[in-house]
């Protein structure tokens, strides 16, 4: 060795093992129900009917906020409501009052025309008198004028312009009414859905400004984790591929999920470049709490029972893939085919024997050849 005749190695064992090839990255919970309350105006909060982690159904209060200027709001609101209604009404009974006139006036008129016409006919023959048809005539133009009285009333009082600005009136208040009962419904907070409280930044009798975060709350029962795979490895997704999460808060805990569905773009996450996979995690006990970073393993190979070797001992050169057997205390080149991967460790699945020892890294500098001769050391 002295001489520099026999090469220091490192050496292993050709094994049957089970092998794993996985992405392992980063993700974030997300909520699949999500609710935030802001303040809709300035005011006090008055009463917290909750706690922070406290499980809610739908429908509970939760919250309850100074609410007397929205009430007086919407009072006002639905006062303008019923004058506008009111207005309305008296048009429409109006309206139709004139309209059962206006019909009794033509008929009138009608008739009179009819009665003039037959008079006129029968003064021909000589069988009515010149002063009948002069009465008929005066009676059809009193009919005249007073249906042209009341279609003079019909177009003066309550036209189509003064209809519409009552309906607009009516609209209006509704619209002031509508979004008052809205700002009483937020200053009294209620859970849109089963789930739990998880954040209450407020405190009773606190001020809050318009917009102000006052309670969030999510459905936790299931969640779902965004994660973020590096583009290099987006390719060696599938469907189905199983994934694990892990939470540093949480140590030796595993939530699993499958892949469901594959990245359909590429985008820039802080300095990364990734694809983004979402999947749905059982989250029964509620540990897992929405926005915080986790753990994913993607597990995207798996084989049971197969020859492994440890990465360092593969070697490839000229698209050519080949380990150094160990053989008598010297090297021999063996061109092996392979399979899955990961970080330490290789699938072979043809051109070793189980149990073949085989050169890792050398001990000094001088590269491993076919021939070489060796020495292990353990």
């Amino acid at each position: 060795m002295s001489r520099g005749d026999t090469v220091p190695v490192r050496a292993a064992r050709v094994l049957r093992s089970t092998i794993r090839s996985a992405i392992t990255t980063n993700g974030k919970v997300e909520p699949l129900a999500y609710f935030e309350a802001h303040a809709p105006m300035p005011t006090t909060v008055k009463t917290l009917l909750v706690r922070e982690g406290d499980h809610v159904e739908r429908g509970q209060r939760l919250v309850a906020m100074d609410d007397s200027e929205a009430r007086s709001v919407a009072a006002k609101a639905m006062a303008d409501i019923r004058a506008a209604e009111a207005a309305i009404s008296e048009v429409q009974t109006y309206m139709l009052s004139l309209e059962a006139e206006l019909n009794k006036a033509r008929t009138t008129r009608d008739t009179e025309q009819r009665n003039l016409d037959a008079l006129q006919r029968l003064t021909k023959d000589g069988a009515a008198s010149s002063v009948e048809v002069k009465a008929a005539q005066d009676r059809l133009q009193r009919a005249n004028d007073d249906l042209s009285l009341l279609e003079q009333k019909q177009k003066d009082r309550y036209s189509r312009p003064e209809v519409a600005k009552a309906e607009a009136q009516r609209s209006e208040a509704q619209a002031a009414y509508d979004a008052a009962e809205d700002t009483l419904s937020q200053l009294n907070i209620r859970a849109p859905f089963d789930g739990v409280v998880y954040s209450l930044p407020v405190l009773p009798g606190a001020y809050v400004i318009t917009g102000a975060l006052i309670l969030e709350e999510a459905d936790l029962a299931q969640v779902r984790i965004r994660t973020f795979v590096d583009e290099p490895d987006v390719g060696r997704l599938a469907r189905g591929n199983p994934i694990e999460v892990t939470w540093d808060a949480m140590p030796g805990r595993i939530w699993s999920s499958t892949v469901t569905a594959l990245p359909t773009v590429i985008k820039l996450h802080n300095t990364r470049n990734v694809g983004e996979i979402t999947c749905m995690v059982d989250n029964h006990d509620f540990k897992l709490l929405p926005d915080v970073n986790v753990g994913v393993t993607i597990v995207t190979g798996e084989r049971q029972g197969v020859l492994v070797v440890p990465r360092e001992a593969v070697h490839q050169e000229e698209g050519s893939t080949y380990v150094y057997q160990i053989m008598d205390n010297e090297l021999h080149r063996r061109d092996v085919r392979t399979a899955i991967s990961n970080l330490t460790e290789v699938e072979v699945i043809s051109g070793l024997e189980e149990n073949a020892l085989v050169a890792l890294a050398p001990l000094n500098t001088k590269p491993l050849h076919d021939g070489l001769s060796v020495k292990v050391v353990r």
